[in-house]
């Protein structure tokens, strides 16, 4: 049997793991709804149930909070978006037949439903709020999230190419211009977040992307 000092040690960092997230997610909201400017340290610290001093203690300033906060979110996002992409990774895999279509317009709407999340709204309005006065904020979200992503997709699109089921000589570009199919639309169809697009929307985007990108990169016909 541990000793009562041992079992006391091991709980410590995963207490202090629990009251930091608690922290970060109580600062995305205050930022997501105030802005950087308007959002206090106080108000974060009442939103996550801890006194301010142990903010300062784990985060230094309100500058670092925020990058910390953009880094977690940045990761949930990566997250989810690496779990759209499994459908790609199984039909890769896969020595039998499969339709491509319906294959690539399951993984489009489960990206489109990854974006349309609303903390994926909040965390992109957060961006576009904050990006002049911080710009490193734009490295922290490439870095962490979309850059890990696109270059999933493209070992994806790479994996389906040698298997004979795409064509993308380049999978890189391949990788980004059915991102770009996808968000570019949506983006301007939700208003930068600020409207909801309704599942026939998101249902006609997933389509037309997949059969674009399918004229571009369907299988070489021998």
């Amino acid at each position: 049997m541990d000793a009562p000092g041992t079992r006391t040690a091991a709980v410590r960092p995963r207490v202090r793991a629990d009251r930091r997230q608690r922290i970060l997610d109580a600062a995305f909201t205050t930022f997501a709804r105030e802005g950087y400017a308007q959002a206090t340290v106080d108000a974060i610290a009442s939103a996550a149930g801890v006194a301010k001093h142990t903010i300062y203690s784990h985060f230094g300033d309100k500058q670092t909070l925020l990058r910390e906060t953009i880094a977690a979110e940045s990761d949930l996002a990566l997250a989810r978006n690496l779990a759209a992409l499994e459908l790609l990774r199984d039909v890769a895999a896969d020595t039998g037949p499969a339709d491509m279509p319906a294959v690539l317009r399951s993984v489009a709407r489960r990206f489109l439903d990854c974006y349309c999340d609303e903390r994926a709204h909040a965390l992109r309005r957060l961006l576009y709020a904050e990006a002049v006065q911080f710009p490193d904020l734009i490295d922290i979200i490439q870095g962490r999230a979309t850059d890990p992503v696109t270059e999933a997709l493209a070992d994806r699109l790479a994996r389906l190419s040698l298997a004979g089921r795409l064509h993308t000589p380049d999978p890189a570009s391949a990788a980004e211009q059915f991102a770009a199919l996808l968000t570019g639309s949506i983006q301007a169809r939700s208003r930068l977040g600020t409207r909801h697009v309704p599942d026939d929307e998101l249902h006609a985007v997933a389509t037309a992307a997949v059969e674009l990108f399918l004229t571009a990169y369907g299988p070489a016909i021998p």
